[in-house]
Order: structure tokens, then C-alpha cells, then sequence
């Protein structure tokens, strides 16, 4: 049996991007991959990412959280969960602000409203060697790859906790991203695999999105690829360096702040149940 059998988990999600929260904090307990997909499989708990708090790491931070992808993979980065993390640890406390810290590093995470928050995402990476490419290129603004459709060769590339490649294309709708997600996602040049985002610029402050998110497929929702987007639009000159980035569950606002390179997001959390975990949940763990 699993020893996380019982522990209690929230159901979350922001945007759509379907979320669960399991606080291990106290404890000297992990999820295993196999664990984390069984969870995925279990009734009711499918989920894009299970973000796991554990206890912190550097002082002043209030925990460090774990990123896992449903199909076990390991995530450096999810914005909308780090924002269902704040809600979190801010329910019942008085603070607005407060620190987490996960593999990108310290986040700080600002309540705006009751279930608005505004995380900072950190500094965007931008050359090669960091996003990371398969080969040495001079400017990561649009790089060429080998690909069969012309209108999905040509991606900016841009590293937010996670590789990202996003194409700039006139209809988001278009261009079978359930069929091609995949097939970018595992392109050879992109060593650690890619999230895959077609961004549509509709004016200067507002971008529509679609994701295919590596280790998860499509979602409703994906704040690093909001926030990879507008770095990569802005360097590009196709929009200003503050946006509304909306995507199928709804909007994200981004802000590539000018004083000191970082990216903010702000937006919605909902809390749409909690529980504990059973351990009909484990008995088939693969």
C-alpha cells in the first residue's frame, strides 16, 4: 500500500488547468511517478499537474513544491498551480505576500483578490544552451527546425521553469495541434522535450493561446506558456511588454516587467473539492 493512502489532497484548477494540491509538509514522504499516475487514473482526480509542498528549503520561503505532470514526469514550472499553492497557504492568513520556492527558484506569490494572485515567475532564459537546443543558435527570437508544415518551422524559443516553442500563426484553431503537439513536443531539438504553444496576435496588449504541454497533452490552460509567449512576442516587436494572454479557460495577465527582466502573472484559482486519497487508488500502480 502506498503510504500517501489518506492523506488529504485539494482539487483545484485555474483557468481549467486542472490542478491537485497534496501539502506533505511535516512529513518525510514523496510521490514516486508511478504514484502520481495512479492518482491521475484514480475517479474523478485527472489532473494536469500535482503540486506537492514539502517543507521549505531557504528561509523565508513557506514551502518547496514539487511539479509533477501526469504522466510522472517531473515540471520545473506551473504557474496557475504555484497560484493554487498560494491560495493555499494564504487561507486564513493575513498576509498578501509569501515566498515558495521550487527547482526555478524562489517565487513570490501576491494575493490580489479572494481567488486572484499574482505570481512572479522569475527571468526568462533565452539562449540556447538554457531553453535547452539541441544546436548552438546565435538568436533564439525565431529559430529554423525540420519540420514538414512551413507554418510550424520557424518557433521562437523561450525557457520559463520549462522549455517552450511558440508559433506565431494567424488562427490558433488551426494547424491540428493534437496531432502536431506531440510530434514538436518530441522534436530532436528539443533535448528535454518542448511545450508546444500557437499564439494569434490580436493587437499589441492581447494574444490568444493554445497549448500542447509536454507530459500532459492539451490544456485549458498554461501560465509558463502565457508567460513564454509574451517574452517571445515582445522580443519580436509584435506586442508591448504587458498583455492579456487569453487561452481556452479564460485570461492571463502578463507583465514583462522593465526593471528587472521578470515575468508576472496574475490571475484566477477555484477550488472545486477536497478529499483524501483511498488506497483503491494505489493497487495497480504501473
Amino acid at each position: 500500500m502506498s503510504a500517501l493512502a489518506g492523506r488529504p489532497f485539494f482539487k483545484m484548477n485555474g483557468l481549467g488547468n486542472e490542478i491537485i494540491l497534496l501539502d506533505l509538509r511535516g512529513t518525510d514522504l514523496s510521490v514516486q511517478p508511478q504514484e502520481a499516475r495512479a492518482i491521475h487514473r484514480a475517479p474523478g482526480l485527472a489532473y494536469d499537474q500535482l503540486m506537492v509542498l514539502h517543507d521549505p528549503r531557504s528561509p523565508g520561503t513557506e514551502a518547496f513544491v514539487r511539479i509533477l505532470n501526469n504522466d510522472g514526469s517531473e515540471s520545473g514550472a506551473c504557474g496557475n498551480g504555484t497560484r493554487c499553492v498560494a491560495w493555499l497557504i494564504m487561507r486564513g492568513d493575513p498576509r498578501d505576500v509569501i515566498f515558495v520556492e521550487t527547482v526555478r527558484g524562489r517565487l513570490e506569490c501576491r494575493r490580489e483578490g479572494p481567488l486572484s494572485f499574482t505570481v512572479d515567475m522569475g527571468e526568462p532564459l533565452l539562449n540556447a544552451r538554457d531553453i535547452p537546443l539541441r544546436d548552438s543558435v546565435a538568436d533564439t527570437r525565431r529559430i529554423a527546425i525540420d519540420f514538414d508544415l512551413p507554418a510550424l518551422s520557424r518557433p521562437a524559443v523561450v525557457n520559463m521553469g520549462n522549455p517552450h516553442a511558440i508559433f506565431f500563426v494567424d488562427n490558433v484553431d488551426g494547424h491540428e495541434l493534437e496531432r502536431n503537439g506531440p510530434r514538436l513536443e518530441h522534436h530532436p531539438m528539443f533535448p528535454q522535450r518542448a511545450n508546444i504553444s500557437l499564439a494569434q496576435i490580436l493587437n499589441r496588449q492581447s494574444i490568444r493561446l493554445r497549448v500542447w504541454e509536454r507530459g500532459v497533452g492539451l490544456t485549458q490552460a498554461c501560465g509558463s506558456a502565457a508567460c513564454a509567449t509574451l517574452v517571445a512576442a515582445a522580443r519580436l516587436g509584435l506586442a508591448d511588454r504587458k498583455a492579456t494572454v487569453t487561452l481556452p479557460g479564460g485570461d492571463l495577465f502578463i507583465d514583462w516587467r522593465e526593471s528587472d527582466g521578470h515575468v508576472l502573472m496574475t490571475g484566477p484559482v477555484e477550488l472545486e473539492f477536497e478529499d483524501r486519497l483511498s488506497a483503491d487508488f494505489f493497487e495497480h500502480m504501473a
